[in-house]
């Protein structure tokens, strides 16, 4: 059983609400730093790296976690949904990666912060 995590930290949901993000990018940039930190405990486990994680090894890692097991009980179509959320962010996570030249496992939190942020920029311009 893995350990309970939870889906940001104070100081990472402190940082994301400083940035200058709308609400649904906040919400784009949370799920990106959690799926981040999921992606690359499943790559840890089975000894691959987070581009290689398959939505089964996701869909097994969320029935697993603790913080996800009252929502899956109330409602059972939640581990899809949650599943091909933190699939989704692997998108931007592998766009922030080729731009920082560095593979994903290697990201930080601000890092995902700072390219949100740029790409809001973009799209205000």
């Amino acid at each position: 059983m893995q350990p309970t995590m939870e889906f940001l930290t104070t100081e990472e949901a402190i940082k994301v609400d400083a940035a200058l993000l709308s609400s649904k990018e906040k919400f784009s940039t949370r799920l990106a730093i959690y799926a981040l930190r999921c992606l690359k405990q499943i790559a840890a486990e089975k000894e691959i790296s987070v581009s290689e994680v398959t939505s089964e090894q996701v869909s097994d890692w969320i029935k697993q976690d603790e913080n996800i097991q009252q929502q899956l009980e109330v409602d059972s179509s939640f581990e899809m949904f949650f599943t091909r959320l933190v699939l989704s962010s692997l998108n931007p996570l592998k766009q922030i990666a080729i731009e920082e030249d560095k593979p994903i496992e290697n990201l930080t939190v601000e890092q995902v912060i700072a390219w949100f942020e740029k790409e809001s920029k973009i799209r205000q311009e």
